[in-house]
């Protein structure tokens, strides 16, 4: 009798009560499953910043003449994939986001597109590349982790623009400064100079690949490349002063260099004979010129291997900021 109410009882446990309990169990799991992602999901929608405006632009794309409206924040994860390496330090990263950022509101307030806000062509506004094209020219096995890092630090930074006068800055970057930024005027000319960009100086840049560069011309290659611009020009060779650097600007790079009959600026020697920046030394080498360059774009603004560095040196993003752009503020776009 006792083993026949044994068994019973284990019957009553095995078909009743066990799979009771493990339904029970499965209703609080679900239901703390569903509590979890609302709470993910609210905490996600909080941390969303609400842009008053700009949170929406026109974007250009200029191979196509295609405009694409797209989400701010959105746009800047394909700008600063476009303009920075993923490697970089994320203070860094984050600093080029406020930075693009900036520039692009910038842009806004200064209409240059009839039918957009902005476009992607980096000679005229600032790089941008589609998600997938960057992914695909990322090695395999660091495509996600580096598009996440380049998202966390795009969301970082949310809202935030650099500032001077309470009005956004045009927030001018490049890839290298050589160890000193320049002033716009002696890039652009008159009428450019800007208070909060400024010569400032900047160390461990030439640590970085962009630091240093050369070039280098036979006598008969750099007439044929100066007389692309002057076609009456004559250069002595055997005349030293016939190529010489005559003025520098305050950070160091060549304002006026002469050859032969014609003296010209730095920057229009830089694009004549290709050079990465106006920062150069000439070193002849028996009938053969060569151009010792220091740093890599016009200099202006941040540069992004400074910014790197000063990362890697325990600086944030506003401090790298600052840095770089003179007597600004970081402040939330719907404050301005």
């Amino acid at each position: 009798m006792k083993k026949v109410l044994i068994y019973f009882l284990i019957f009553l446990l095995i078909c009743f009560i066990i799979p009771a309990l493990l339904t029970k169990d499965a209703v609080n799991g679900a239901v703390q499953k569903e509590e979890k992602d609302k709470n993910e999901e609210a905490k996600i929608e909080e941390e969303k910043y609400n842009y008053n405006k700009y949170g929406t632009i026109k974007l250009l794309h200029a191979k196509t003449g295609e405009v694409e409206e797209v989400e701010l924040d959105t746009y800047l994860c394909n700008v600063v994939s476009a303009e920075m390496p993923a490697d970089f330090e994320e203070e860094a990263l984050k600093a080029q986001a406020i930075v693009a950022r900036t520039y692009t509101i910038y842009k806004i307030k200064n209409k240059k597109h009839d039918n957009a806000d902005i476009c992607d062509d980096s000679n005229c506004c600032q790089a941008w590349i589609s998600k997938e094209d960057r992914l695909n020219r990322w090695n395999e096995e660091q495509r996600e982790a580096n598009w996440q890092k380049i998202e966390n630090c795009v969301k970082a930074t949310q809202g935030k623009i650099i500032t001077y006068n309470n009005e956004p800055i045009n927030a001018f970057f490049h890839s290298n400064s050589g160890g000193k930024t320049e002033i716009p005027v002696n890039v652009w000319g008159g009428g450019t100079d800007l208070p909060y960009l400024q010569v400032v100086e900047t160390s461990g840049e030439d640590e970085y690949s962009q630091y240093s560069s050369q070039v280098e011309f036979t006598q008969e290659e750099l007439i044929n490349k100066l007389k692309e611009k002057y076609s009456d020009i004559t250069i002595d060779f055997n005349n030293q002063d016939d190529i010489k650097i005559l003025e520098y600007t305050d950070s160091g790079r060549v304002k006026t260099i002469k050859f032969g009959n014609h003296n010209i600026s730095g920057t229009e020697a830089r694009t004549i004979l290709g050079l990465k920046s106006t920062n150069f030394g000439i070193v002849r080498e028996n009938e053969k010129i060569k151009f010792d360059v220091k740093g890599y774009g016009h200099g202006v603004g941040m540069s992004q291997t400074g910014a790197d560095s000063m990362a890697k040196q325990g600086k944030n993003c506003e401090e790298i900021i600052e840095h770089f752009y003179v007597g600004v503020e970081i402040k939330n776009i719907n404050d301005i």
